[in-house]
């Protein structure tokens, strides 16, 4: 099967975005189960947005969160990948590593396994120093990737977008350095 990987784990592809894409991503934004710890489900013009807000990530960087594959049937499971950090995190220039997976690919290790590929890829092929990892503080879920992947938590701030009162304001901040 052909593809246009730009790198691969052992079981996922690692690609820019396509047309096709489109769809199954706004159905996994409107999943409320997938949106838990975010404020809001997102409507497919929001979605189709925050591709096009990516895809400008990708042509402005030249890397950003990119659109996985499963390999063996080119099944489209959702993001991962590395994004700079466009508020105040108290941190200069930082670049978080991120991942957004389709409820029917959870619990397959599949965030953990795609998020070491994007810690190689930012470390080995571009040469950052250090990735960034933030989520709500209830997010027990991404924050066990966080752990899984190698992170150390650095402490915990308010999200300056996300509502004052709204229990996902707290977030707890990881990182991890080049080795």
């Amino acid at each position: 099967m052909e593809n246009d990987y730009l790198f691969e784990s052992e079981r996922l592809g690692f690609r820019r975005w396509k047309a096709s894409d489109r769809e199954p991503f706004a159905a996994l934004n409107a999943n409320t189960d997938v949106m838990e710890f975010f404020p809001k489900t997102l409507s497919r013009a929001e979605s189709d947005a925050l591709i096009d807000r990516i895809e400008t990530h990708f042509e402005e960087k030249g890397y950003g969160l990119w659109a996985v594959e499963r390999k063996k049937d080119g099944a489209f499971i959702g993001f991962i990948g590395l994004l700079d950090v466009s508020f105040d995190i108290g941190i200069e220039d930082a670049t978080e590593i991120g991942w957004r997976l389709d409820q029917k690919f959870w619990k397959k290790g599949y965030a953990t396994e795609g998020a070491k590929a994007c810690l190689a890829y930012a470390f080995d092929e571009l040469g950052k120093r250090e990735i960034y990892s933030f989520t709500s503080m209830i997010n027990t879920p991404s924050e066990t990737v966080m752990k899984r992947i190698g992170m150390e938590k650095m402490g915990e701030f308010e999200h300056p977008r996300v509502p004052e009162g709204s229990p996902l304001r707290k977030h707890v901040l990881y990182k991890i350095q080049n080795p």
